[in-house]
């Protein structure tokens, strides 16, 4: 059964939502053209330290390796999970998609970016766009008295008529406590099916979305997430509170 965040946990969740907002903003404003992925991680580093933040992506294991970065960078076909190296540059063109999850008073907040390299081919611009807008589409489903899949079912009818590549093996999920809880939170499914919505709920919503198909492959380091086709990937993703009303967006500046 989904436990509600108490009134404690609630005002702590708030802070931490705040802080990773502030710490992705930082970062993002921060991306420009002749930066490597890991000078561009260094700055969330820092950021986290300025704001007295834990990164819950570093160090944490996938049964076979623990992820050496603070946040997640991926960058055109890498789908998520990118890890910041001093081989990758940001070239015009690009599009940088960043994952940031801090830990804040015990309470964990997640949200992601994209952010387009100029100039950007209109395909990819609009791709980015359109994800952004199926994020938007997931959180106001995001309701006391809808389910889990009303949520999936608002993103893929948001996405299915452009032709995108939803990912099936990643999803949103459960947040606060930990940085992965329950709910599974696919991006495409059935409306009025799976874990009925309550209000105190903290969920991540997170369309990952192909220009091409929605097959992806794992590279050899076995955290980089790529399209299987190379086209490119974007991600956006907030943390929502269930509220008695409408839903409640924590990690928006």
């Amino acid at each position: 059964m989904l436990k509600p965040l108490s009134p404690d946990e609630l005002a702590r969740m708030r802070e931490a939502c705040k802080v990773a907002a502030m710490v992705l903003d930082r970062t993002a404003k921060a991306v420009e053209v002749g930066m490597t992925t890991y000078d561009i991680d260094m700055v969330a580093k820092r950021a986290m330290e300025d704001l007295h933040c834990e990164s819950t992506a570093h160090g944490c294991f996938n049964g076979e390796c623990a992820f050496p970065g603070w946040i997640c960078i991926s960058v055109n076909d890498v789908v998520i999970h990118g890890i910041g190296d001093m081989k990758t540059t940001i070239k015009p063109g690009d599009i940088v998609s960043l994952d940031v999850v801090t830990k804040y008073k015990g309470m964990v907040g997640d949200n992601t970016r994209t952010v387009l390299i100029e100039p950007v081919p209109e395909p990819v611009r609009q791709l980015s766009k359109i994800t952004e807008e199926a994020l938007y589409a997931g959180i106001a489903a995001a309701r006391v008295g809808n389910r889990v899949g009303d949520i999936s079912y608002a993103i893929e009818s948001y996405i299915k008529p452009y032709g995108y590549g939803i990912v099936r093996e990643y999803n949103g999920h459960g947040v606060g406590r930990t940085m992965h809880e329950e709910p599974p939170i696919p991006n495409y499914g059935k409306p009025h099916k799976g874990e009925k919505l309550k209000a105190g709920l903290t969920l991540a919503i997170e369309p990952m979305i192909c220009l091409g198909s929605h097959r992806i492959k794992h590279a050899a380091d076995t955290w980089t997430v790529k399209t299987a086709d190379g086209k490119p990937a974007a991600h956006w993703e907030h943390t929502v509170l269930v509220t008695d009303g409408d839903p409640e967006i924590l990690t928006k500046l």
